[in-house]
């Protein structure tokens, strides 16, 4: 029967992330696994995850390989039910495979060809989905699925970019640049909305396009090189796709510089992210700059105090001025919030109860910027210890979504790379960041003579359209303050 085998699709990872890149498999063809054992290992725009099946059997299919980018909703993985059969027999898509495996790969052949599924077919899908709604462990480690089957979904469904019914083929006709692409009796090019979506974006015609999918499906990096090639004269438009694989090529020379090219990255994952995300906030953010130079002297000693009573239990100087940050953030809340404006062209400014304190963390993957929630309630060593176990995670490639994506304000300790400023990029759709510099010897006046003072700058960036550069200063000054003189301040927090 079909139902011996069980298809897993790739779920959604968190926040509505809709692709994933397949880092590596921990399992491998005719392997046994366990509910929730983990399977492969995905990154995403948001962090590095394990994957877990919700699944027991015998691993019949690996969907994907290394370096692959997957669309949610797409199959992972084909999984034998227990005492189903080996993962080398029938189940596993031999050429003599029984009826056990004929459903699921018809699915499949339906999910990557646009044919219309069978009946047979189309029972299994709804299956899936079925099982999907009702949970089956834990779709992802650490997050979790509904309860029951009667659980309502909290993000847009996903269902149908898995399985192409035969009502929705007829909706291809719809899109010109699709439509060009269907041949009568034959496959469409295009099948997925992405491809579709980035083709439109780029102004890219897809019935230029050879697809290099199975029966000339058009996939992502057909589009992609089509972007990136140079265009080609008119008297060569016919022969798009030989320009394109003359670009893409390592060693192709560049036609702007006349140079070869020594290498091409692909930016996916956390650096595709970070990339999207500062083009948005340069784009829709009217930033503004503010800084001062901070004498940090009276800091520094008081740190050093501390150090002296408790060699292994003393805060960190970021923790420190984090202390002051969500202590100024409640004096000049307009730096605490998010200026949003929605479909009808109305714009509201919206605050918040409470404070997630984003720290920029540089890891191997990129930048991130995992968050303390609720920081205002936290110590200057409580703010310590979260700063250190979330640029752990960070760095490992485990933080979880809602740690890299909940913060309401960041702060950017720069001054560890020896610099003393930077004009930052606001972490969108936060509105504002206050980044420190490095502390150094520098002349400094102190009660009318000269002295050599330990002195930082910060520096603040902020949207100009959530408030002036009165409370920016303000905040700012708040905060120098407090550096200098954290007696004071701390008796008043």
């Amino acid at each position: 029967m079909s139902s011996d085998l069980q298809v897993f699709r790739l779920p959604d990872l968190g926040e509505g992330l809709t692709e994933a890149e397949l880092v590596n498999w921990l399992v491998a063809v005719g392997d046994q696994v366990k509910v929730d054992q983990p399977i492969a290992e995905v990154e995403t725009a948001k962090s590095m995850v394990e994957v877990p099946s919700p699944y027991a059997g015998t691993v019949a299919e690996l969907h994907g390989e290394a370096g692959q980018t997957l669309d949610v909703g797409k199959p992972l993985i084909s999984i034998a039910r227990v005492g189903a059969g080996s993962g080398s027999g029938p189940v596993a898509g031999s050429a003599a495979g029984a009826p056990a495996g004929a459903a699921p790969a018809a699915a499949d052949d339906a999910v990557s060809t646009g044919i219309p599924a069978s009946a047979e077919v189309s029972a299994a899908a709804e299956t899936y989905r079925t099982e999907e709604k009702a949970g089956s462990g834990n779709v992802l480690i650490g997050y979790g699925t509904p309860g029951g089957a009667t659980g309502g979904r909290t993000r847009p469904r996903k269902a149908s970019v898995a399985v192409v019914e035969p009502a929705a083929v007829p909706e291809v006709s719809f899109e010109p640049a699709v439509a060009g692409t269907r041949i009568p009796g034959k496959l469409s090019a295009v099948i997925s909305p992405l491809v579709r979506k980035m083709a439109r974006d780029h102004g890219v015609s897809l019935d230029s396009i050879e697809g290099s999918g199975a029966s000339g499906l058009i996939m992502r990096r057909d589009v992609e090189a089509a972007i990136s090639a140079p265009e080609a004269p008119a008297a060569t438009a016919p022969a798009p796709a030989v320009a394109a694989a003359a670009s893409v090529g390592e060693g192709s020379v560049d036609g702007r510089t006349g140079l070869a090219v020594s290498a091409r990255t692909p930016v996916r994952g956390v650096r595709k992210a970070v990339a999207a995300n500062m083009t948005k906030s340069r784009s829709e953010i009217p930033e503004a700059t503010v800084w001062v130079d901070v004498d940090a002297t009276a800091l520094l000693e008081m740190r050093a105090e501390l150090k002296k009573r408790a060699p292994h239990d003393t805060p960190g100087l970021l923790a420190f001025i984090a202390r002051f940050v969500t202590a100024g953030l409640k004096k000049y809340p307009a730096l605490n919030t998010r200026f949003e404006t929605a479909d009808d062209g109305s714009q509201e400014i919206v605050g918040f109860d409470g404070i997630n304190l984003g720290f920029a963390a540089q890891t191997d993957r990129g930048l991130v910027v995992p968050s303390a929630r609720n920081a205002h309630t936290m110590s200057a060593r409580e703010l310590d210890a979260e700063i250190r176990r979330l640029t752990a995670v960070a760095r490992d490639g485990k933080a979880t979504p809602t740690e890299l994506g909940s913060g309401t304000f960041t702060l950017n300790n720069y001054g560890v790379f020896g610099v003393d400023g930077s004009a930052a990029i606001i972490n969108y759709p936060e509105v504002a960041m206050l980044g420190v510099g490095r502390i150094i010897d520098k002349p400094w006046v102190v009660n009318g003579e000269l002295a050599v003072r330990k002195v930082t700058e910060l520096t603040l960036a902020f949207d100009h359209r959530v408030c002036d550069g009165e409370t920016a200063a303000g905040f700012l000054r708040y905060v120098a303050d407090a550096i200098e003189n954290p007696g004071g301040a701390l008796a008043d927090m």
